[in-house]
Parts: C-alpha cells; structure tokens; sequence
C-alpha cells in the first residue's frame, strides 16, 4: 500500500479487502500483508467497519452459509 501511495483504505471497497482476510475470516498479520503498522491499522479498521455493516462476514461458517468466495 505504501509503493501505491495509498492515503487511505475504504471500507466500501470489498474486492480490496478480500484480499487481507484469510479462509478463517480473519484479518491477516502485518507479515502476510506485507504492510506497514500506519496502513495495517487503517486496514483493520476499515475490515471492522465492513463487517459491522455486513459487507464482510465475521466467521467462516457465515462465509460458507452465505457462499463467500476469496
């Protein structure tokens, strides 16, 4: 996200998102993402965000009910 110049990450943007969320739903570490800490902050709070508005499901037995895809 830093070579791409990114000022910050919309919670709207789904297909993004899917991205940093693993097959358990949960968010991915700084590692995986190969992130830094200001963008990994911004990602996780704009998954947050996504999942409270159920764009994104919390757990992986609602991605396997609802036929969510990677």
């Amino acid at each position: 996200m830093c070579a791409e110049h990114m000022k910050s990450v919309d919670y709207k943007d789904i297909s993004f998102l899917r991205r940093y969320v693993s097959d358990r739903a949960r968010i991915e570490t700084r590692r995986k993402s190969s992130s830094c800490a200001k963008h990994q902050r911004a990602l996780a709070r704009a998954i947050k965000q996504a999942r409270h508005l159920a764009l994104i499901p919390y757990t992986p037995e609602h991605m396997r009910l609802t036929g969510y895809r990677r």
